[in-house]
């Protein structure tokens, strides 16, 4: 039995992506980046967002720093909230809380603005802590975040299981021995999960329910 629970925010709790590439692509326009398909960038959900801009459109590392900065102006007044909360997320939060699991959330976001969203959307009561990135990103890898909740925690690996929607948050997940549940309903593919070993996928939800009401 796992007694503690830990959750991914972006594409597990909430659906972030009108916000985020609303964001992203408010900081390509200052470089004069135009995006004609929107669905590109879908990629930077998850992922830390320096790397991603390093990563995806060649920006070098003090560029993306500064692409960072500028997708912020956008996203803390604005897209920080154009998000939703996904069908059947509150009632399964509320069931593990009453079963007596200890909830925590381990996201790549900033903590600032995790709590702020979670707050927002009335999640945040539900959860015993919430573990982010710092605000220079200095910490933002997943397995760091995670290492950081465990350590803070005071949790044994074998206790806990990490729940993602992307391989970062597998591939963290494993770097700190624990399990993971991939999820399908948000921004990662079977495939994905597959390749990085995922001990439990779930296609949606409810299925995300059943199986930690056994695990």
């Amino acid at each position: 039995m796992y007694s503690h629970l830990l959750f991914d925010l972006d594409g597990t709790l909430t659906d972030p992506g009108e916000g985020i590439t609303n964001s992203v692509a408010y900081a390509l326009k200052k470089r004069g980046i135009a995006v004609i398909d929107r669905s590109e960038l879908y990629r930077f959900i998850g992922p830390p967002l320096t790397k991603s801009f390093m990563q995806y459109y060649g920006l070098s590392e003090e560029d993306a720093t500064q692409a960072v900065a500028d997708y912020r102006e956008y996203f803390v007044p604005h897209g920080m909230f154009e998000n939703k909360v996904y069908d059947g997320i509150a009632d399964l939060l509320s069931d593990l809380k009453a079963g007596g699991k200890r909830l925590i959330v381990a996201t790549s976001k900033p903590e600032k603005f995790a709590i702020q969203i979670l707050e927002h959307f009335g999640l945040l009561s539900y959860f015993d802590r919430v573990y982010g990135a710092t605000m220079d990103l200095s910490r933002s890898k997943k397995g760091d975040i995670i290492a950081y909740a465990l350590a803070a925690e005071d949790i044994s690996c074998d206790r806990a299981l990490m729940i993602g929607d992307r391989h970062h948050d597998i591939d963290g997940a494993h770097e700190n021995g624990l399990a993971a549940v991939g999820v399908l309903y948000g921004y990662g593919d079977r495939e994905e999960h597959e390749a990085a070993g995922a001990e439990y996928i779930v296609s949606s939800v409810e299925e995300l329910k059943e199986l930690l009401g056994k695990v």
